[in-house]
């Protein structure tokens, strides 16, 4: 006889929770030949139904059980964060989401799935936004197990851990979705949304958006390895808010290649 529909969530809900726990540097690591990852945007805040399977009432984890949180809203706490890579990188997530070490991520005991929260560094005041999408870390009484893009945004790829402040964010408050971005990179927030070898083609691009109503769009002649390229860009983007829209206007448009660059 099958395992009821039920009973196979919450079975799949503990197992997958321990699977986001803080391994030892024994069984995880850093990737052999890690990529740049320091112009990995930080996650956009937005509205989101809550995880079909990460948010039951409580769960057990290595001998302890644990209670989610109804909601986030107010959540700050400093602590200890720790962060997981190569040993769970593809591996499904308490969300039922596939791990990814070079996306802006993270794991949390008790917040609802998903969370969005800012991470705050407070020896070097490096600050990055996450999207807590995992359960974990369940040892040495951490608070937060970070994706590797975020830990090395943080600068603390290398030490492994750090003391930080982990503060949640309410997409649906304007006071929070409005707070100035911050990367720990100086310059201004652009957003790319192609590189042409062509300068017709890059006109192209910019009256595209432009009947799109989309502001602020520049074309951008540089040269690389030797060639001339024009890079279409928008901005300065200046908030999570101004993000997530322009965000959500170039996916409507298809325009997949996008990626946020400072300058």
């Amino acid at each position: 006889m099958g395992i009821p529909l039920r009973a196979t969530s919450c079975l799949l809900i503990v197992l997958l929770a321990a699977c986001g726990g803080t391994p030892s540097k024994d069984q995880d690591s850093a990737p052999r030949n890690p990529p740049d990852v320091s112009d990995v945007p930080d996650a956009v805040p937005k509205k989101e139904p809550p995880s079909r399977y990460g948010n039951p009432e409580s769960y057990v984890a290595l001998g302890k059980r644990y209670y989610v949180l109804d909601s986030s809203r107010g959540y700050v706490k400093r602590g200890e964060a720790s962060w997981y890579g190569t040993k769970f990188h593809g591996r499904r997530t308490s969300s039922g989401e596939a791990y990814n070490m070079y996306a802006m991520s993270a794991a949390h005991k008790s917040l609802p799935l998903p969370t969005y929260v800012r991470v705050t560094r407070l020896d070097n005041g490096r600050s990055v936004i996450v999207r807590v999408n995992d359960r974990g870390p369940f040892a040495n009484g951490r608070i937060i197990d970070l994706s590797y893009a975020a830990a090395v945004k943080l600068g603390m790829q290398k030490t492994g851990t750090a003391r930080v402040e982990v503060r949640a964010i309410d997409p649906s408050d304007r006071s929070s979705r409005n707070e100035t971005m911050t990367s720990g990179k100086s310059g201004k927030l652009y957003m790319q949304v192609g590189a042409f070898s062509v300068k017709g083609n890059a006109d192209a691009m910019k009256k595209r958006l432009d009947k799109a109503r989309i502001r602020d769009v520049k074309t951008k002649k540089a040269k690389v390895d030797g060639k001339t390229v024009y890079r279409v860009r928008v901005g300065p983007v200046k908030s999570n808010s101004q993000l997530s829209e322009l965000d959500e206007k170039l996916a409507r448009l298809g325009i997949t290649e996008r990626h946020l660059v400072y300058e």
